[in-house]
């Protein structure tokens, strides 16, 4: 019986590009990892003697740090999750109709101008919703008042200026729609072509086709946009700073003129007069939103994981 030899596995040469290329690659990521643990660290450091802070050494009027900054969590979750309750059904429509409805070159012109709005710095957004979109908007937040009044977030007195935390959710929605548009348009564009030419074969509606093809595929990748543009809206400083004149408060209601603010633009508000440890105190609320944003972005990750393992979400 003769032994069968077992071919010698044969390795290409390797090219000086392609260990120039590993080696940054190697490099570049090694290097994100670093400066995310140089700020955490820095974070911490100087976060430690807010915890234990007293009360007369505060500035703000508030008992402790844990006072301080249970309010400025809530309006950060809160302005967050509206804008993103407003973002998601435009983004996924928007999405949809650049991949499955619009002509060719209609959907390439439109996808370019969703990419460019990406770009559009924050202080634009601001001052667009200052100027143009608040003044806007108060007479149907007045119109709203008359008619869900009885439900209480929309309860009144109404603003006059219409510069509420609703309106600053929708200036955020603004903002976070071309990230979502653009993530969620790649992923229906990669659902299978059988897939779809299967189902309109059995006599499905372009839309029929969409609700069982497209978006089980996309689901995965629709919630890991949504993740991302929630971490965005989390951390916006200048469009809220400059649409709000906040209050650090609990408040659930959308068109008062008190409002709650956001730990990004309480921090951009207050840190040019702050002074001792009313500084430290603000870099805690930084390490905050830090574990928030971390929270979010780990919980995406795992929602494409589970996908890639085939398990669903």
């Amino acid at each position: 019986m003769t032994a069968t030899a077992t071919p010698a596995t044969v390795r290409a040469p390797r090219r000086l590009g392609d260990s120039v290329f590993s080696g940054a690659a190697l490099v570049g990521g090694l290097l994100i990892l670093v400066a995310l643990a140089a700020v955490a660290i820095f974070l911490v450091v100087q976060s430690l003697p807010a915890f234990g802070v007293k009360a007369s050494d505060l500035n703000n009027g508030f008992s402790s740090f844990w006072a301080y900054v249970v309010p400025l969590v809530f309006g950060t979750v809160w302005a967050a999750l509206l804008a993103l309750i407003v973002a998601v059904p435009f983004s996924i429509g928007i999405a949809l109709f650049i991949s499955h409805y619009a002509p060719r070159r209609i959907a390439r012109g439109l996808g370019a101008i969703i990419d460019l709005l990406a770009a559009v710095p924050s202080v634009v957004y601001g001052a667009w919703g200052i100027f143009v979109f608040s003044p806007f908007v108060q007479p149907f937040y007045t119109f709203l008042t008359h008619v869900l009044g009885w439900f209480p977030p929309f309860s009144g007195p109404v603003s006059p200026t219409g510069r509420t935390i609703l309106t600053v959710a929708i200036v955020l929605a603004v903002m976070i729609t071309p990230i979502i548009t653009a993530l969620s348009r790649e992923i229906f564009l990669q659902t299978p072509r059988l897939n779809e030419e299967a189902a309109l074969a059995l006599g499905a509606t372009r839309w029929e086709m969409i609700r069982m093809t497209v978006l089980p595929f996309g689901r995965a990748g629709i919630v890991s946009a949504a993740m991302l543009g929630l971490g965005r809206a989390l951390g916006e400083t200048l469009a809220v700073a400059m649409v709000l004149s906040p209050s650090v408060i609990i408040s659930p209601f959308l068109v008062r003129s008190e409002n709650p603010t956001t730990i990004a633009a309480n921090i951009a508000l207050n840190f040019p007069e702050s002074f001792g440890v009313n500084v430290n105190v603000l870099i805690a609320t930084g390490l905050i939103l830090f574990v928030i944003t971390f929270v979010v972005n780990a919980a995406s990750r795992a929602v494409v994981g589970r996908r890639a393992a085939g398990k669903g979400i």
